[in-house]
């Protein structure tokens, strides 16, 4: 079983990074973690390193950080990822989050910042995590308009814009959310198998505090539940989709 996105960088596993760590390295085969702020770089590339064929990592500035960061940072950052592409297995989360954010202005610059990346991951040749709140319909529009092929829907909740996500070949990531939210437990209703990944967007969204990769073994729980299959089968497929979505440098049969 893979995490596809989680935020091991997060102040929240600062006391035991690293026995959360050695926890899921019992019990999965990978994990995904996403670095959003270039403030966070160093600290994921060290886990990159630290833990080579364990943890991997996506690189991207969240939209929510639109606001206060500036160009300088933002070029200084691609730079960065340039550099030290072979520890980048993706690019994301970026995206669109109009959540709270009624400003013309500001929706423009996070529009701007989500197209560089688009052009980045084409540069590089790396798959895209796109975040979208309140904004799937300008997300997908934007996504369609460039022609990106190797998109992953972090946290995807559109049911309306399924039939586009399946008919551009994109794939959707599932987290604990589908446990309370009936739109999602649609979207994975509808959604093909062979197109859905494990995450669990730690540290947040867990029941009871602070949520952990580990989650992502309820999550496959309740896709199991749900198209009523053994949950070995979404463990296996699941895993396979991670592997050949990242490129990952494992085998499968």
């Amino acid at each position: 079983m893979i995490d596809c996105h989680c935020h091991l960088e997060q102040p929240d596993y600062a006391r035991d990074r690293e026995k959360v760590i050695e926890r899921c390295k019992k019990e999965l085969k990978a994990v995904i973690t996403c670095c959003a702020h270039p403030k966070d770089f160093d600290l994921t590339l060290n886990l990159v390193k630290k833990y080579p064929g364990f943890i991997f990592a996506t690189f991207s500035i969240h939209p929510e950080y639109v606001e206060k960061i500036s160009q300088d940072e933002v070029e200084r950052y691609f730079k960065l990822l340039k550099e030290n592409e072979h520890f980048v297995c993706g690019i994301g989360e970026t995206g669109l989050d109009f959540w709270e954010v009624e400003e013309v202005e500001l929706r423009k610059r996070q529009e701007e910042l989500f197209i560089k990346f688009i052009k980045l991951a084409s540069e590089l040749k790396k798959p895209l995590i796109v975040h979208a709140r309140k904004a799937f319909d300008e997300a997908v529009e934007i996504l369609q308009n460039f022609s990106v092929s190797k998109v992953l829907m972090h946290f995807f909740s559109a049911r309306h814009l399924l039939k586009k996500v399946i008919d551009n070949g994109w794939l959707i990531s599932v987290n604990t959310m589908v446990l309370r939210s009936k739109k999602i437990k649609k979207v994975v209703r509808d959604m093909p198998l062979e197109r859905i990944l494990l995450e669990s967007d730690s540290p947040w969204l867990g029941s009871e505090g602070r949520n952990e990769p580990l989650a992502v073994k309820i999550v496959a729980e309740k896709i199991a539940e749900m198209k009523k299959i053994k949950i070995e089968d979404v463990d296996r497929i699941t895993t396979k989709n991670s592997i050949e979505f990242f490129k990952l440098p494992f085998s499968f049969p």
